[in-house]
């Protein structure tokens, strides 16, 4: 369940407070490890999903990084060459090698049938959050940095490429079954720009992660994107799965590409939290469209944090006894 690690768990919030501040939870594999495991404890999940951030990646190339309470992630802008060139050639292994600890520790405590699934942000995302600073509503400033300098732009996504590609390959050295690769900001390019910066980098990483570790099996979700935009994904990069976001349409979506790849999703966070009957229908829904697929149930995005518990339960009674 993505976000299945997080605020909507009491015993959670409690690790957090114990470490202070966002990024010591990141780091300290005491606290990654706990946080990881307590979902599997509590509901037993068929897989564990690292806790982590997707902005470790700038971080670990130097660019400082903090988490506002109630404001999201702050980053020291990078916005032209100069500054790009001051940021590091590779990632900082005293960070990394952190989460790669973690990793191994999970590995090591999970049940044998229980999948570990490592991350990273697409480079588009990345780019658009080390651009800005910050979140923005439509991530102007990323856009139209690729429209004003598209030489510095595609610099800065040839760093992220590959500081995504040592990332990606040391969580499965260390240990990770699959990975994903989340592109949360996709739906705001058009075709052309999708192509070029969601599209072309994302095949660059799986490329180089395979030409390490052949036949690493890789989840893309480009949140956002239109079914021939995840179709054009799909043959262009070879992953082995797709994520759905809740707008996305089942049954086309499995005619088109359930013979290609495994494709996961894609419950709306907001049906999880009103529960009760509209629950249960979107899940039976959801499960019926990609019955005899290969399919991975999930979220169509994040828990929410004010997910009341009892509604996780009653989702997964639900889709395992269909």
């Amino acid at each position: 369940m993505m976000r299945q690690a997080g605020r909507y768990l009491p015993e959670y919030r409690a690790v957090r407070e114990k470490a202070g501040d966002f990024l010591t939870l990141c780091y300290t594999p005491d606290y990654t490890v706990e946080v990881t495991l307590q979902p599997i404890r509590r509901f037993g999940f068929d897989a564990a999903i690292l806790f982590s951030d997707i902005l470790v990646v700038p971080h670990a190339l130097g660019v400082p990084l903090t988490f506002e309470a109630g404001e999201g992630p702050r980053l020291r802008p990078v916005t032209n060459g100069d500054e790009l060139a001051g940021l590091r050639e590779g990632l900082d292994a005293s960070k990394i090698d952190r989460v790669f600890e973690a990793v191994t520790r999970i590995r090591a405590e999970l049940p044998e049938e229980t999948a570990l699934l490592g991350f990273c942000g697409a480079p588009w995302t990345i780019a658009t959050y080390m651009i800005a600073g910050r979140g923005t509503p439509d991530q102007a400033p990323a856009r139209l940095a690729s429209l004003r300098d598209p030489a510095f732009f595609g610099a800065l996504i040839d760093r992220i490429v590959e500081a995504s590609i040592g990332y990606l390959v040391g969580q499965f050295r260390a240990g990770a079954d699959a990975v994903q690769i989340f592109d949360s900001w996709a739906g705001v390019l058009d075709p052309e720009a999708f192509r070029r910066w969601s599209i072309a980098p994302i095949a660059r990483i799986v490329a180089g992660v395979r030409a390490q570790v052949p036949g690493a099996r890789i989840i893309a979700f480009p949140k956002g994107a239109t079914l021939s935009g995840l179709t054009e994904l799909v043959a262009a990069t070879g992953v082995n799965g797709v994520g759905l976001d809740w707008t996305a349409e089942r049954r086309a979506t499995r005619y088109a590409l359930g013979a290609k790849c495994a494709l996961q999703g894609n419950l709306d966070p907001l049906t999880l939290i009103a529960g009760g009957a509209a629950l249960d229908a979107a899940v039976d829904s959801i499960v019926e469209d990609f019955r005899g697929a290969s399919h991975i149930f999930n979220l169509g995005h994040g828990i929410r944090p004010e997910t009341p518990i009892s509604h996780v339960e009653r989702m997964i009674a639900r889709v395992r006894g269909s």
